[in-house]
């Protein structure tokens, strides 16, 4: 995953992080959200980073079976206030975070490092040991 969390979040940040996490796969896998770009299109939420005062969360989504990315995280940002709205439904916070919704790059990032380690210079180097 990300893991742009700091060593030193705390415990209450991590939990917060994962509650926000798991209530928005709830309310993203019911694919009631009304937007165009988001329409049949199966959105996992990989992390949430929430900042140490809890007021804002970094959401990482990938769509299900690749696509284009920049579409989804359009259309999420159009229906932010109603997906905050029900979290607040489900999540008892003294401040509902302001929702950022970002791509998670780890897919494409392992699919990088693996078509490097299969590329032929390297399968020649690893030959030669």
């Amino acid at each position: 995953m990300n893991n742009s969390l700091p060593n030193n979040s705390s415990n209450r940040q991590i939990r917060v992080g994962e509650m926000l996490r798991h209530t928005l796969a709830e309310i993203l896998g019911r694919q009631t959200l009304i937007d165009d770009d988001l329409k049949g299109v199966s959105i996992i939420v990989t992390e949430v980073d929430s900042s140490p005062d809890l007021k804002n969360a970094k959401i990482y989504v990938t769509r299900l079976g690749g696509g284009d990315m920049d579409a989804v995280i359009e259309g999420l940002t159009r229906v932010k206030s109603f997906i905050r709205r029900e979290v607040a439904k489900k999540i008892s916070l003294r401040h509902t975070p302001e929702l950022n919704f970002l791509e998670d790059n780890t897919f494409k990032e392992v699919d990088h490092i693996n078509n490097l380690l299969n590329s032929p210079e390297v399968l020649k180097d690893l030959r030669k040991k």
